[in-house]
């Protein structure tokens, strides 16, 4: 993993992943400590993507590997991690909608990034909060310009860009990147050339960050 660091903590995440979530709640314990806060590189990750078809939606049927053992055990990081990183407010997996999939949300958050970077740390969070604390499905468009509202962009501006297939082609070349950068699994954190993977303690980004 080679991305420079200029003052920025870059992640990998999906906002699926409930790890991602977790993640960045870490981080915001992390930051409290520190004097300023570290900007967030974002670069997406796509969790599904070797269960796409051509036209981009998921089969289900494709068998990836993960059993119902995995799945229990998921849960049971997860509520440990809900406790240590005090996230009470985050609904459990089975709470979700059915068969979320984040792919427009990704499409939505990486053209905010690009053209209202100021505001994409709010659209962000707010897609993050839509889906684990309200249980709002955010691969629905309509979900997704809501929330575009919400945090002052405009909603139709972003059902036009889900809706842009050459937008699509350039995040699926971000997720090709990404994997080419040796991500694996989300969330990763890298910083001045060193990464760190998982929901990790605000101690282990403290010492990726600051060496110690």
């Amino acid at each position: 993993m080679m991305v420079e660091n200029d003052g920025h903590i870059t992640i990998y995440s999906d906002y699926v992943c409930p790890f991602c979530y977790l993640g960045r709640r870490s981080l915001e314990e992390y930051q409290q400590t520190r004097d300023g806060d570290l900007e967030i590189d974002w670069q997406p990750f796509d969790l599904r993507s070797q269960k796409r078809g051509p036209d981009g939606e998921i089969d289900h049927s494709v068998d990836d590997g993960k059993d119902d053992s995995y799945f229990d055990q998921v849960r049971q990081n997860v509520a440990r991690l809900k406790e240590e990183y005090d996230a009470d407010e985050m609904l459990a997996l089975d709470d979700l909608p059915e068969n979320v999939d984040s792919l427009n949300a990704q499409v939505a958050s990486f053209y905010v990034n690009e053209e209202y970077p100021k505001q994409w740390l709010a659209f962000d969070e707010a897609i993050f909060e839509a889906l684990w604390i309200d249980g709002r499905d955010i691969g629905d468009v309509n979900v997704l310009a809501d929330l575009a509202d919400e945090v002052g962009l405009e909603g139709d501006e972003i059902r036009s860009a889900v809706a842009d297939e050459h937008l699509r082609d350039r995040l699926r070349d971000q997720f090709t990147e990404a994997q080419q950068n040796g991500v694996t699994g989300v969330p990763t954190f890298v910083y001045d050339g060193y990464g760190a993977r998982g929901a990790v303690p605000p101690e282990q980004l403290e010492r990726l960050v600051e060496g110690t």
